[in-house]
């Protein structure tokens, strides 16, 4: 079974929207054609009205205008938080003071100005998303795609991981783009995409349905 088909979906300038549905809709999936870490098969994924050819150039498009948060964090466990926030900068912001201010002022933003020296192995779950968010903002994308940024944090933690990703997008004027299959999240995007089976089931903004 093909894990998307037939989906068309544009995502707009500071959109805030959540993609849902049970496991195996091809969430996720959606995210990485999205993003360009997987290619489909058929059909054409655009950005800015450009569709990017190489994996050449979707590294570029992810290394300066998307940023990613994953589930299960993606950092380096044997870094500093600091130092993963500087890595996708390099090759990208000139210069290892400014990268390293610019690292130490996102951390602060995420609540981690005094975590900023520790290896991400002796983080929390939440402590580590917070690195992960900050990392995903180190080059000012413009959209934010964030895969179950919830699903390995407890109740508590998950609620202030969601308000800082609401905080970022309001305050960066970024879009922001959550996949959840928790519908209390999803109930929070102004526009609410449904999946099953690789397809789009339905749309709602706010209530009303599309």
């Amino acid at each position: 079974m093909r894990a998307a088909r037939e989906v068309s979906l544009q995502i707009g300038s500071q959109e805030y929207i959540a993609i849902t549905g049970p496991s195996g809709s091809g969430k996720s999936t959606l995210l990485y054609l999205a993003s360009g870490l997987d290619y489909p098969d058929a059909g054409t994924a655009y950005f800015d009205g450009r569709a990017p050819r190489t994996a050449a150039q979707w590294a570029r498009l992810r290394a300066t205008r998307i940023g990613f948060v994953f589930q299960s964090f993606h950092l380096i466990a044997s870094l500093s938080a600091a130092e993963n926030v500087e890595m996708p900068m390099l090759g990208v912001v000139a210069g290892e003071k400014t990268r390293r201010e610019r690292a130490l002022s996102l951390l602060k933003r995420v609540g981690l100005a005094e975590r900023t020296a520790h290896r991400v192995a002796d983080l929390s779950g939440g402590e580590a998303q917070r690195v992960a968010i900050a990392r995903a903002l180190a080059n000012g994308p413009e959209v934010l795609l964030a895969d179950e940024p919830t699903g390995n944090l407890d109740s508590e933690t998950a609620a202030q991981i969601l308000n800082l990703l609401e905080e970022v997008r309001e305050h960066e004027h970024v879009s922001l783009v959550i996949v959840t299959h928790d519908e209390l999240i999803a109930a929070r995007a102004a526009r609410v995409i449904r999946l099953r089976d690789g397809r789009i089931e339905g749309e709602e903004r706010r209530g009303e349905a599309v």
